[in-house]
Formats: C-alpha cells, structure tokens, sequence
C-alpha cells in the first residue's frame, strides 16, 4: 500500500472525473491520498472529496500565489473538521513573482502559528525560495514539523530541512533523466525523511512526462528512489508509508469517516 502525500484532485483538471481516478489508483496500490488546498474554493472541495471517501484526507491553506487575495481567516474555522490533517501547501514562491515578497512572508507566518495552535503539521511549497521560506521556519523549530513538498533545491538544502526535523517530499522530477539534484537528494538523504508524493495533475514521472499526473504514478516515484538507493521498492513503500503515517497522523482520529 502506498500513500499519495500530495495530490490536487480537487482543481479543474479533475472537475469530471476525481471519482475514476481515486479508483484507478487503488487499483494500482495508492490506497491512501491526500488532497491538497490552496485557497478557499479548493480547500472546501479537498473536504468535500475527503469526507465521501474512507482512505482519502484534506489539507487548507493559502498559497504564496494567491496570497494578495485571501487571508487565514478562511481557513481557521476548517481546521477543527475531522478530515483535515495538516496546513497547506503554504510557502515561499520567487518563481512568478518577487515584489510581494513580504506579504508571502507574512501569510506564512501566520499559517505556521495557526499550525502550533492546532497542533497539524504543514505543507510547504518552495519555488526559487528555500532560504526565504528556511528562514521563516527556523525560529519555529522544535515547535513545527511537516514536510518540504516536491522538493527542488540542493542535497545541502535538503539536509538543512531534515534537521529542521521536517521530511522532504520527492515527486515526479526524480523519474527525469537530468534532474541531477533530486536524484542526488533521494540517493543520499535517510528514507526515514522521505515522503512520495505526485503534486497531481502536475509533474508526470517518466515515461508519461507532459501528460496529466494521477496519484496511480505514485509507483513510479517510488522505484526511481529504490533504483538510486540500489534497494528493493518494497522497502521504499514500506518506509514511506511509515513516514506519511507518522506525520499525518493516519489512522487516529480522522479514520473514523
């Protein structure tokens, strides 16, 4: 059984047909997936997937991209549902924009406090932006944990996030044939820091690269790390399966639904 830690069936690209890709996926041994919010519209619609199926689960965030036009205010109240297990995707990005800097900053902030309030773990995105959302982070260490998603920065990035006491997400790029970072990261970090995950619809893992991502690909990731580890994959499911569990906190209180 593998879980999907990050998937967004709850945007437009799966408006029609969420229902057949979680059903395709289980049949490819992705028994678990997390969908993720990014602002108000997707975080009610990760809720409403996770609260109609029994192994699916919800995050709520705001997202540095839409930072401008939203605040917490529209998350707080949605945290106390069952199915919600964690802040996110929240973060950094430097990659589509630079000049409101301060304001992603402070959006991420409050999120990370909201996460020690509620004691839930967050997602945190990273785009051209690791030192400035490491940053943010630090002063919360100790206090914070969850993962750096779809992980893009360096080996030494990576290391500092693990002693942060966070995990790193790996995601499709690890399948690239030149994707030497990610590679290198999921070669030399501990297994015990990493989580799978597909950032569906996005980031397709070879050999189905530029088509829509489905957590059913979740598999492909996780041999491209038994491959670069020189392990068997079963050992990559097992472990990550472990992490996603630990973190998430699967299986206590919001197995009931």
């Amino acid at each position: 059984m593998m879980i999907d830690t990050h998937c967004h069936l709850n945007i437009e690209e799966f408006k029609n047909d969420y229902e057949q890709v979680i059903s395709d996926a289980k049949l490819e041994g992705v028994n678990q997936m997390i969908v993720i919010g990014i602002d108000p519209v997707s975080n009610l619609k990760a809720i409403q997937i996770a609260n109609s199926f029994q192994n699916i689960y919800a995050t709520v965030g705001i997202h540095p991209g839409v930072v401008d036009d939203y605040d917490i205010s529209s998350i707080e109240n949605l945290l106390k549902e069952p199915k919600v297990i964690a802040i996110g995707e929240i973060g950094i990005d430097l990659y589509w924009r630079q000049d409101n800097l301060e304001k992603q900053k402070e959006i991420f902030i409050k999120q990370i406090e909201l996460a020690i309030k509620f004691n839930l773990p967050i997602i945190i995105h990273t785009r051209n932006s690791f030192s400035k959302a490491y940053d943010c982070v630090k002063p919360y260490k100790g206090k914070v944990k969850g993962v750096f998603h779809c992980f893009s920065s360096t080996l030494e990035d990576a290391k500092k996030a693990i002693d942060l006491g966070f995990y790193v997400g790996i995601d499709g790029p690890v399948t690239f044939k030149n994707a030497k970072d990610i590679k290198e990261i999921a070669t030399h970090i501990p297994l015990e820091k990493i989580l799978i995950e597909t950032d569906s619809p996005y980031l397709s893992p070879h050999p189905f690269r530029g088509k829509r991502n489905e957590p059913k690909r979740l598999k492909y990731i996780a041999q491209a790390i038994a491959d670069l580890k020189g392990i068997d994959i079963s050992l990559v499911i097992q472990q990550t399966t472990k992490n996603a569990k630990s973190l998430f906190k699967l299986g206590e209180k919001n197995e009931k639904n």
